[in-house]
């Protein structure tokens, strides 16, 4: 299994290997389980780690953090949510979505989980209620699926109305079969046709793009997705070659290239689940925290990326940016 040894981020978190723990210590550890890699999954540990500073937390000074990463193997989260128990954690921050979530609830029901999941927490079954988590786990929930109905109407917006919409999803995504309907409807409700594509594995991406652009494909969302995000430049690039306007969930694939992305903060939601922890070391009881919604929406627009494609954005959709990269 692949290990990262003294992997530092842009924000100063230390990522230390396991013999750095062979000493004695008493400062608290908190694990951070992720479903991608220390550079997919970068801004989410850094978000956490600055919700923590903000409860008064400092990596090193106060507090050691622990990474595992799972590199996109899913399969071995339980293992290393296992390890992060072992270690004697204070805590434990799933970072990747509701799959770290639950390897983290099915390896311990003592030591205190923080998620930061997409999706409603209690149709998935994390917990009990929102305002009474119960157990102990409990975290943050922010707008993801519930978004892609907007990300078709910006984009539909943005690109000339020729040819027929495209969506990618992951098929193994609990949230799919509820996602594609909400998307069709919105198409059927301007007379656009959908084209769904699936894919859950690298090889399967460029299938899926190759697939749009043989049918026509104006333009394609990307829907909101922990493999997706571990794919990031990924998509980018197969979007780029194909000359195909993409709209991205979160605001970090139009940082890093893509055309476009609407949809909720993850940062803000794993900076909220980063303070969670932090009151959680203070003594704080996961059962009592109710878990908490992120509602922040950023539309951003990335012109450079729009000018490849020779692709003029209306100025009513640049008006209502967030932020627009020029």
């Amino acid at each position: 299994m692949r290990r990262r040894n003294f992997m530092i981020l842009a924000s100063g978190v230390v990522m230390r290997p396991l013999a750095a723990l062979s000493q004695p210590t008493k400062l608290p550890i908190v694990g951070f389980l992720g479903t991608g890699s220390s550079k997919s999954d970068a801004f989410r540990a850094e978000a956490a780690a600055k919700g923590l500073k903000e409860a008064g937390f400092i990596e090193g000074r106060n507090v050691l953090f622990e990474f595992r990463w799972a590199e996109d193997h899913t399969e071995r989260l339980p293992a290393l949510a296992t390890e992060l128990v072992n270690l004697g954690s204070a805590a434990i921050v799933a970072i990747g979505g509701n799959v770290t979530a639950f390897a983290a609830k099915s390896a311990t029901t003592t030591i205190p989980i923080v998620f930061a999941v997409g999706g409603d927490p209690v149709k998935l079954g994390l917990v009990a209620s929102l305002n009474r988590p119960g157990g102990n786990i409990t975290g943050v929930s922010f707008l993801a699926n519930t978004l892609l109905v907007k990300q078709f109407e910006v984009v539909h917006e943005s690109v000339p109305k020729t040819g027929p919409m495209g969506f990618l999803l992951n098929g193994a995504n609990p949230n799919a079969e509820t996602d594609a309907k909400n998307v069709l409807a919105a198409a059927a409700g301007v007379g656009r046709q959908l084209l769904i594509v699936k894919a859950s594995s690298e090889g399967e991406l460029s299938v899926a793009f190759d697939a749009l652009v043989q049918k026509g494909a104006g333009a394609v969302i990307v829907g909101a997705d922990p493999f997706f995000t571990s794919q990031r430049q990924n998509l980018i690039e197969m979007a780029a070659r194909r000359k195909m306007p993409a709209i991205f969930p979160v605001r970090e694939y139009a940082l890093a290239g893509g055309l476009m992305s609407y949809g909720a903060s993850v940062a803000e939601a794993h900076r909220i689940a980063g303070n969670y922890a932090g009151r959680i070391l203070k003594g704080e009881k996961a059962s009592d925290l109710p878990v908490q919604q992120s509602t922040k929406v950023e539309l951003v627009v990335n012109l450079r990326v729009a000018k490849a494609l020779d692709l003029v954005i209306p100025p009513h959709v640049i008006g209502r940016a967030d932020e627009v990269i020029e």
